[in-house]
């Protein structure tokens, strides 16, 4: 998922600066089970929007019927 740069912050990881998403950043903040249930959600709607991906690219004119 990307993010507008509005909603990034460059932090000090062991790797190096990285960019991170301001959710992410205050997701750490909160309780394990809530991070838990964020990150869960996070996966769900990646992997969901990869899906999509994949099969736009897969049936290009799928999405172009009916317009």
């Amino acid at each position: 998922m990307e993010h507008p740069i509005e909603g990034m912050r460059q932090i000090l990881t062991k790797g190096g600066k990285r960019w991170r998403c301001i959710k992410s950043i205050e997701a750490t903040k909160i309780n394990i089970e809530a991070r838990e249930a964020f990150g869960k959600k996070t996966t769900a709607n990646n992997k969901a929007d990869q899906h999509a991906t994949n099969l736009r690219m897969k049936n290009p004119e799928r999405g172009t019927k009916g317009r």
